[in-house]
């Protein structure tokens, strides 16, 4: 009798556990700054004719101002295109904590199966690192090239892609690394990423049945085709602004979030060399493409830094204001929605 009573006892408090996990974040009424800054926001939105689907701010620990463009869309879940990234690379994070995975590994050790008939030197020494801050050493993305190709496996068809940079000394965004990254995590795990993460990320987080796309080899796409709600975003954001901690309990490990989140290597846009960089008029003063890059995130100006997704998808993370904002829009001028942010909403959580 004991022992039945003390289990239903442990069954009843990770009952309440979960449902105290699923709770959405708490809401506060917005002071009267942040209220005239959001209605100035959406007024130079309507302006400009960007297509925001949805816009979430959160301010210490609380939502202050929450806005879904299309009736009945907070509960629909949004292509987060790159925003996928970061989650690929926290269930790496969670990885290496667990010893399963170290950060100078070899990406040839994982799939020796797999391999060209001649291995370059370049293509033995991509590591885990260059594949998480885009450098590993190709010259163009083969993103596109790789998985349009039907039949392709994909693995095998990025080991024999050309490596044509040292690895470690040229950045290029590369969607296909980050999918590697999600194999080598399955391979470590035998877990695909989105169920590795699901105990240890979204059902903490009160992320509902997440949806990530796969490759035709049964693997999750990795850096991108995770589609989740506004209020996950937000719930990421405030996990990864808080260094992890979730409720009190270390669902990620502080130091992974403090390296991914830091400036870990030189950056560009996606599709641009340095050369064009220059030629774009690009600085660290007009540009929140060139501050800097570190584990699947981005550094920002203002000391942010966000998870970013094509079509102006973002997490964006503003520690000085001990701030989150969501958002979810098909804008094809990214830097144009930032600005937008920059401008209206955050001089508000300055003030606040």
């Amino acid at each position: 009798m004991k022992r039945f009573i003390i289990s239903c006892l442990l069954i009843l408090t990770a009952m309440m556990s979960s449902v105290t996990w699923a709770q959405p974040l708490p809401r506060a009424d917005a002071p009267k700054t942040v209220k005239k800054a959001m209605k100035k926001y959406f007024k130079a939105v309507d302006k400009e004719k960007q297509d925001i689907h949805s816009i979430m701010v959160v301010q210490h620990g609380k939502v202050l101002s929450a806005t879904w463009r299309s009736e009945g869309q907070e509960n629909v879940p949004h292509v987060l295109h790159s925003v996928s990234k970061t989650f690929t690379s926290t269930a790496v994070g969670l990885a290496i904590s667990e010893g399963k995975l170290k950060l100078t590994d070899k990406l040839i050790s994982f799939f020796p199966d797999k391999l060209p008939e001649v291995v370059s030197d370049n293509l033995k020494a991509i590591t885990v690192r260059d594949l998480l801050t885009m450098n590993c050493g190709h010259d163009t993305d083969p993103t596109g090239s790789i998985r349009n190709v039907e039949g392709n496996d994909w693995a095998k068809a990025f080991l024999a892609y050309p490596v044509e940079h040292k690895p470690g000394t040229f950045y290029c965004y590369n969607s296909l690394g980050t999918y590697m990254l999600s194999a080598i995590v399955q391979i470590v795990t035998g877990e695909k990423v989105v169920d590795y993460l699901y105990p240890r990320l979204f059902q903490p987080l009160g992320i509902e049945k997440p949806r990530w796309d796969e490759s035709p080899q049964g693997i999750n796409t990795g850096g991108w085709g995770l589609y989740l709600k506004t209020e996950d975003l937000a719930k990421m954001g405030q996990l990864l602004l808080q260094g992890g901690k979730w409720n009190g309990r270390q669902l990620v490990p502080e130091e992974w979030i403090k390296e991914a989140s830091s400036a870990q290597v030189p950056c560009q846009p996606a599709g641009m060399k340095p050369d064009m960089v220059e030629r774009a008029g690009l600085t660290k003063e007009n540009s929140d493409w060139v501050q800097g890059y570190g584990y699947q995130m981005w550094r920002c100006r203002h000391n942010a830094f966000r998870a970013d997704g094509a079509n102006g998808q973002y997490i964006l993370v503003l520690p000085d204001q001990d701030a989150v904002i969501a958002v979810t829009a098909n804008i094809s001028n990214m830097q144009g929605e930032i600005n937008l942010i920059w401008d209206n909403i955050l001089p508000a959580l300055q003030q606040n």
